[in-house]
């Protein structure tokens, strides 16, 4: 079986990592970026419980790499912005094993290194044709001109929420905006910062998030409603709006809020700014030729930090599913019944980020059974 990947980001590195070497499989992945180019990607993530048990029954030696690379992910608390506590949780009460923290730069840099001999860079997927054999064929678009490396039995599409692949074989998916805008901004030099694990902090629907991760860094995510907006205002990508928007009425910030909001008045320019969105999940095409994993199937809202958690999943339990000989319908079978639950589950969870929503009743809801044992439910019950 001839197997191309299109993307190496999470899922489609796992896959092609577990695919080497496997009988009767041959892979290929292909990608836009240069190589090395994920040197400077993205900012920092949290990978959930679940992502992690995944890896340690499966590809033990990734596990045991991308733990030695981060930081632990062991509690989740929440305050108001002045600082009362309304939540927190120490994981291991849900979970088998924390988390981790980790830059995406040195996530890619992880899950790439083992299936580079592998992977053809300077790809950009143009086009699909079909050959005699009823195979799919790739076209792509390299600085030598356009490129193919002949039919593939399955076509593998993990190339993100903006999934060429995904376009071509079933058209362009219509997304559902949550209603939230979206930043994240990574502070390199934070040695002053007062905060370790993962922490929220709320000022009304408006939602800091933030935590450590290794080199001394700290990610900083901000959402706060968009009011029916189709676009982010410009005049909120100021940091006096956001220095109002996260600022308790009558109050001073707490210290970590205070020294977020120092840090987005600093680097204002490297802020980048997104609208929260979701996309219909969809496994494959009508024909079974075209597979897709992680965002290119699956684009969820980042609540519960499950986006690249379920891509790592994803990456898994296909290359299970494909070399014990399935195809793409088996590891839909294997797939999509969990991944509806997980995505339905982070949804619920975004109450509090949507006007309408009482965020002290909201969070505080968040310690009873019935949350608990969903949430214990996505960072146990890993295929």
């Amino acid at each position: 079986m001839r197997i191309g990947i299109i993307g190496t980001g999470v899922a489609g590195s796992l896959l092609a990592e577990a695919l080497l070497g496997a009988p009767g499989i041959e892979v290929a992945a292909f990608d836009r970026i240069a190589p090395g180019e994920h040197a400077e990607a993205g900012t920092g993530l949290n990978v959930g419980p679940n992502a992690m048990k995944a890896l340690r029954l499966h590809m033990p030696a990734r596990h045991a790499a991308l733990r030695e690379a981060s930081l632990p992910w062991q509690r989740w608390f929440v305050d108001l912005t002045d600082g009362a506590r309304l939540f927190d949780l120490d994981l291991l009460e849900v979970a088998e094993e924390p988390g981790i923290r980790i830059r995406w730069s040195e996530l890619y840099r992880l899950l790439r290194a083992p299936s580079a001999g592998c992977t053809r860079h300077g790809h950009v997927l143009e086009a699909l044709e079909e050959d005699a054999a009823g195979r799919l064929v790739p076209v792509f678009r390299t600085p030598g001109g356009l490129t193919r490396h002949g039919g593939f039995d399955l076509l593998v599409g993990a190339d993100g929420r903006y999934s060429r692949l995904r376009a071509l074989a079933c058209g362009e998916p219509e997304g559902t905006p949550l209603g939230v805008c979206i930043w994240r901004l990574l502070v390199t030099e934070a040695a002053d910062c007062p905060h370790d694990d993962y922490g929220q902090w709320f000022q009304g629907n408006a939602r800091l998030l933030s935590f450590r991760v290794p080199g001394g860094a700290v990610y900083i995510a901000g959402t706060f409603p968009l009011f029916g907006a189709d676009t982010i205002p410009e005049a909120m990508k100021t940091a006096a709006a956001q220095r109002a928007l996260f600022t308790p009425a009558g109050a001073a910030p707490c210290p970590s809020v205070a020294w977020m909001l120092h840090q987005v008045e600093a680097q204002l320019a490297e802020i980048h700014w997104a609208r929260s969105a979701t996309a219909p999940l969809l496994r494959h095409d009508v024909s079974g030729r075209a597979l897709f994993l992680g965002d290119a199937a699956q684009a969820m809202v980042p609540t519960l930090g499950q986006g690249a958690t379920q891509a790592v999943e994803c990456g898994v339990v296909a290359a299970q599913v494909l070399r014990r000989g399935g195809g793409a319908r088996d590891v839909a079978a294997a797939r999509d019944a969990r991944v509806t639950f997980v995505r339905d589950f982070s949804l619920e969870a975004s109450d509090t980020l949507v006007p309408g929503c009482d965020v002290v009743a909201g969070t505080r809801a968040k310690m009873r059974p019935e949350f608990l044992d969903k949430l214990r439910r996505t960072y146990t019950e890993v295929a």
